[in-house]
């Protein structure tokens, strides 16, 4: 029987079926949700000063509104690391982050965020330790960059390590990583967002610094095996060069993967490691220009200006003089 609906009627069941839909939608989802003893979210503070599920040391300053790894100081290092393992095979771990400062030409040094074995341990790289185990995502900022690269800074690069690999800090660490982009996120008046996401042996690093409210893709590499069982972190480190380094948030999500093919695997006690890096580049010394260039410079434009006025002074005695033998040969 055909029942008549006024527009009032089939508005309602139009937002009713939109409605269900949405549902659908969501439930088909639930599998894909935030891991709260691995997230970071306002309001941070527990019982007293302390943090539930995490621990900062070095100049690491906790605010309402942020999370201060360093400050715009020269020769500071601070981190935050979560004590929980992470259990999940699968994961995206997305960061909201503001790095800014007062210098204009000049800043650095950067900060990392780590799928690590070891915590709370400060070290050169990027305020944690050397020599580790485990993933490290670097956002370096240093402006004033070291030896020869093909790329600007600020720059983001990944690094997988089974504890045998030094990060060579003078070159950025550019021949042990695996892949890395330019990624101008530094002094921006907008949100800056960054997405590690490891599914099926995938490493996808996405940044949201374009204020698209949008992934757009930094690295992909296939091949890379870590293990379950690690902590996540957060480090920053400022030298003679110095920035604010904030955290916001940081929230990690289990994701749904019904077509794993190995997800009954054990992967506690496998080591990192990855299939594929980046071409291995020279480690070439900088030039090392001597300490007395300026000088020398100096000395010699000083010795060239005094020949000159004596020159000048020299002109003008044998000018005189050659004035006065004219008068004399006149009268």
């Amino acid at each position: 029987m055909f029942v008549k609906m006024n527009f009032s009627q089939s508005v309602l069941y139009l937002l009713l079926a939109v409605f269900n839909l949405s549902y659908v939608k969501s439930e088909w989802n639930t599998k894909d949700f935030m891991k709260r003893e691995h997230s970071l979210i306002k309001p941070y503070y527990g019982s007293g000063i302390d943090i539930p599920f995490w621990q900062f040391m070095g100049s690491t300053m906790v605010t309402p509104n942020y999370i201060r790894l360093t400050p715009d100081l020269q020769s500071k290092t601070g981190a935050i690391w979560n004590i929980v393992p992470v259990t999940v095979r699968n994961w995206d771990l997305q960061v909201h982050f503001k790095v800014h400062g007062k210098g204009k030409n000049l800043f650095g040094d950067g900060f990392a965020i780590w799928y690590a074995k070891d915590i709370l341990q400060g070290g050169p790289v990027f305020g944690n330790k050397d020599f580790f185990q485990g993933l490290a995502v670097i956002l370096d900022t240093y402006s004033n960059h070291n030896g020869p690269h093909n790329h600007q800074h600020p720059y983001i690069s990944a690094m997988v390590n089974n504890g045998s690999l030094h990060y060579d800090h003078d070159r950025d660490g550019t021949h042990t990583q695996l892949s890395g982009c330019e990624a101008k996120f530094r002094n921006l008046d907008y949100d800056t967002h960054i997405s590690i996401k490891y599914e099926k042996d995938v490493l996808i690093v996405s940044t949201d610094i374009e204020n698209r409210a949008a992934w757009k893709e930094c690295l992909r590499v296939e091949g890379v095996i870590l293990p379950t069982g690690y902590h996540l972190g957060l480090s920053a480190s400022t030298g003679d060069l110095s920035d604010n380094h904030d955290v916001i948030s940081v929230r990690l999500f289990e994701l749904d993967l019904p077509n794993d093919p190995s997800p009954d695997e054990d992967r506690s006690k496998v080591l990192p490691s990855a299939t594929y890096f980046e071409p291995a580049r020279e480690h070439v010394d900088d030039a090392k220009s001597s300490g007395w260039s300026g000088i020398k410079l100096f000395l010699v434009m000083l010795l060239g200006g005094i020949l000159l006025v004596a020159a000048v002074v020299i002109g003008i005695m044998l000018y005189q003089k050659h004035q006065e033998k004219s008068r004399k040969h006149f009268y």
